[in-house]
């Protein structure tokens, strides 16, 4: 009996071996091929799956396993971004004052709106529409997040609501790269003057 456990237990741990690292390893080469790709979207021309498994370092054969079509890995690298700007939120919230967490946030809106412009120019209209629609509910709440947070100090008007401020901010995205550096920021930092409560 007891060889029996022996046996049984053994065979139980390198199964759990067998099955564990093949997971951590898929989802190493699923980050390795998003980070690539969000790179190389924003090259000229038409974004290849053959040169972003290279960049990877992976078979085309493993890239394709996570990523079947090119609209596949385009439209998860634009969800990714949405989920990282979104995250940010309330966790700015955590180590600065309402204002502050709002303008730092904007920084990354910025370069959000860099991967939205390159995403949405090389997908299909009826995929970017679908990633426009599925996104602007989450972009909304971390928006709403920042401003109730500076309604409640007094830093940020109280008339302000999350959709003044996307409509503001999508702007960013049909704005190419130099005008993007050149206008960026200072557009930005007059959003977060207007928002601001100005005192006596």
């Amino acid at each position: 009996m007891s060889g029996y456990g022996g046996d049984d237990s053994g065979h139980v741990s390198a199964s759990v071996k067998g099955v564990g690292a093949p997971r951590a390893d898929a989802r190493r080469n699923r980050e390795r091929i998003l980070r690539a790709a969000r790179e190389l979207v924003h090259e000229p021309g038409e974004l290849r799956l053959n040169a972003v498994a290279k960049a990877c370092g992976i078979g085309q054969g493993t890239l394709y396993r996570h990523f079947p079509t090119r609209e596949d890995l385009l439209a998860e690298v634009y969800r990714r971004e949405v989920d990282d700007l979104v995250a940010a939120a309330p966790d700015l919230l955590v180590a600065r004052p309402p204002l502050e967490a709002l303008a730092a946030w904007f920084d990354r809106v910025a370069a959000y709106a860099r991967v939205k412009r390159d995403v949405f120019a090389a997908v299909e209209a009826a995929t970017w529409r679908d990633l426009a629609a599925h996104s602007l509910g989450p972009i909304g709440e971390a928006v709403e997040v920042l401003l109730a947070a500076g309604r409640s100090d007094g830093s940020i008007r109280v008339d302000a609501e999350a959709r003044d401020v996307i409509v503001l901010i999508s702007w960013l995205s049909r704005l190419d790269d130099t005008e993007l550096d050149a206008r960026g920021p200072r557009l930005l930092s007059i959003i977060v003057d207007g928002l601001h409560v100005n005192r006596p």
